[in-house]
C-alpha cells in the first residue's frame, strides 16, 4: 500500500500542477454557466425576419380575422393561388396559405412555402384558425355573452405537489427539478467516467511508449503501478469536482437570493397557510416556491451530492481498471478503438436507458439497469432525484464496488502482460489467454 500511495501521490502532483488542470478547473464551471445562458438567450431571442404569408381564403371568414403574430404577417388576397404562386417570389412572399370553402366541416388547410417552414410558424397558423373555427361553431348555439362566459370559465390550474415520506410527513416536491437533476447528474457521470477513464488509458500508453514502465516495474509490482495510477487520477477528479461543487453552491445561492424574491414570499405564505395552498399567491410564484424549497433542502442537497460522489468514484474505478488494461495492451492510441468497444457500449446503453428512467424511474427496466454495475452509476443517478428505497441504493452500491474489485483482478492480469508487449495489437482471444496465465 505504501508503494501504491507513492505512485498515487506522484500522479496527483504531476496532474494538479499542470496549467491545463488549473485552467480547466476555473473555466469549466464558467463554460457550463455560459452554455446555459446562451441556450436561454437563443430560446428567447426573436427573429427579426418578417415572413409574409398571402392568404387565399375560399371560405371568406378566416382571412379577415387572422392577426399578425411575432414576425409572421398575413396578407389576405383576392388573387387565385396560381397567380400568387407565379408571382410570389418577386413579391417577396414566404408562402401562400390556402383555406378551403368548407373549413367548418373539413378543417384542413394547405401552406405552400418558398423556403422550409418551421414548427413555430405552423403552430401559429393552426392555433389561430382553430380558435376562429371553434368560435364560429359556438355561435351556432346562440348563447348570449358567449365571450364573457368563456373568459369567466377560463381557470388556469396550478398544482402543488407534495411527497409523503416513510415517516408520514409531507415535503415539497418538484418534478421539474427532479427531471433536471436526473438529466444533469446522469450526463455528468457519463462524461466524467469516460473522460477520466481515458486519462488513465492515455497515461499508460504514454509511459509504455517512453519505456518508463520498464524502469518503474523494477521497483514495484505491475498491479501496484496500475492501482496507483487509478487512485492518483481519482484524487485529481475528486479535487476538481469538489472545487466545482463549492463554486456552484456559492453562485447558485447568490442567484437564488437575487432572482427568487417572489418565490421566497410564496414559500413563506405556503408554510404559514394551514390546510392547503394560499389563495392570494401567484400560481407561478407557487411553482417557483416548490422548486426553491427543494433547492434549499439540505437533506436533499446532501443526498444528491453524496450519491453523486459515491457513484462517480465507483463508476470511475470500475471503468478506469478496464481502460488501464486496454492502455497496457496497445502501443498507441489508434490501436485502442476495437478494444474500447466493449467498454463504451455499456456507457452508451446506460445513457439511452437514462432517458426512459427519467420518465418512469420505478419501471422494471430502470430498476434492473440501476443494479447492473456497468450501468448503475448513470441510471441510479437518474432515479435518485425521484426517490429510491434505501435498500436498492445499498444493493446497487455493493454490487458496483464488488464488481470493481473483480474487474481490478482481471485487469491486473492483462496489465501484467500487456505492459511488456510491443509491436503487436492483441486480439480478444489473446487477452483472455493473458487472464488465464498463472503467476
Amino acid at each position: 500500500m505504501g508503494k501504491i500511495g507513492l505512485i498515487a501521490r506522484r500522479e496527483f502532483n504531476e496532474r494538479v500542477r499542470k496549467k491545463s488542470f488549473i485552467i480547466t478547473t476555473i473555466l469549466m464551471p464558467l463554460f457550463f454557466v455560459g452554455i446555459m445562458v446562451l441556450m436561454v438567450w437563443i430560446m428567447t431571442r426573436q427573429s427579426d425576419t418578417v415572413r409574409e404569408i398571402a392568404v387565399v381564403d375560399r371560405s371568406g371568414m378566416i382571412a379577415p380575422r387572422l392577426t399578425n403574430e411575432g414576425t409572421i404577417k398575413y396578407l389576405p388576397s383576392d388573387r387565385s393561388f396560381e397567380e400568387l404562386r407565379d408571382e410570389g417570389t418577386s413579391d417577396g412572399l414566404f408562402g401562400i396559405l390556402v383555406i378551403g370553402e368548407n373549413i367548418m366541416d373539413d378543417p384542413r388547410v394547405q401552406l405552400y412555402t418558398y423556403e422550409s417552414s418551421t414548427v413555430t410558424i405552423e403552430e401559429s397558423i393552426t392555433s389561430q384558425i382553430r380558435k376562429i373555427v371553434e368560435d364560429e361553431k359556438l355561435k351556432t348555439y346562440n348563447i348570449d355573452n358567449l365571450d364573457q362566459i368563456l373568459r369567466d370559465v377560463d381557470t388556469p390550474i396550478s398544482i402543488q405537489t407534495k411527497e409523503i415520506t416513510s415517516s408520514g410527513e409531507t415535503r415539497d416536491s418538484s418534478s421539474v427539478l427532479s427531471m433536471a437533476a436526473a438529466y444533469i447528474f446522469g450526463i455528468l457521470i457519463y462524461m466524467f467516467v469516460f473522460m477520466y477513464g481515458n486519462m488513465v488509458m492515455q497515461g499508460v500508453i504514454e509511459e509504455k511508449s517512453n519505456k518508463v514502465l520498464e524502469v518503474m516495474v523494477s521497483s514495484v509490482r505491475p498491479f501496484q503501478l496500475m492501482m496507483g495510477k487509478i487512485i492518483g487520477i481519482a484524487t485529481v477528479a475528486i479535487t476538481q469536482l469538489l472545487i466545482w461543487v463549492v463554486f456552484i453552491a456559492l453562485v447558485g445561492g447568490a442567484a437564488i437570493n437575487y432572482f427568487a424574491g417572489d418565490a421566497i414570499d410564496a414559500a413563506a405564505a405556503m408554510n404559514m397557510a394551514e390546510g392547503g395552498m394560499p389563495v392570494n399567491v401567484d400560481p407561478d410564484a407557487i411553482d417557483q416556491a416548490a422548486l426553491l424549497s427543494r433547492l434549499t433542502d439540505m437533506r436533499y442537497l446532501l443526498t444528491m451530492t453524496l450519491s453523486f460522489i459515491v457513484y462517480f468514484i465507483g463508476g470511475y474505478l470500475l471503468y478506469a481498471a478496464m481502460f488501464a488494461a486496454v492502455g497496457s495492451a496497445v502501443d498507441n492510441e489508434k490501436d485502442t478503438q476495437n478494444l474500447q468497444l466493449p467498454i463504451t457500449i455499456p456507457l452508451i446503453l446506460a445513457f439511452i436507458v437514462m432517458i426512459s428512467a427519467m420518465q418512469d424511474p420505478h419501471s422494471q427496466m430502470a430498476v434492473w439497469f440501476s443494479m447492473i454495475p456497468f450501468t448503475s452509476p448513470i441510471i441510479m443517478m437518474a432515479r435518485i432525484p425521484y426517490g429510491v428505497p434505501s435498500w436498492e441504493i445499498a444493493l446497487s452500491i455493493g454490487l458496483l464496488y464488488a464488481t470493481f474489485i473483480g474487474m481490478v483482478w482481471l485487469a491486473g492480469k492483462v496489465y501484467r502482460v500487456g505492459i511488456f508487449m510491443y509491436g503487436k495489437k492483441p486480439t480478444f482471444a489473446e487477452l483472455f489467454k493473458w487472464i488465464r496465465y498463472k503467476y
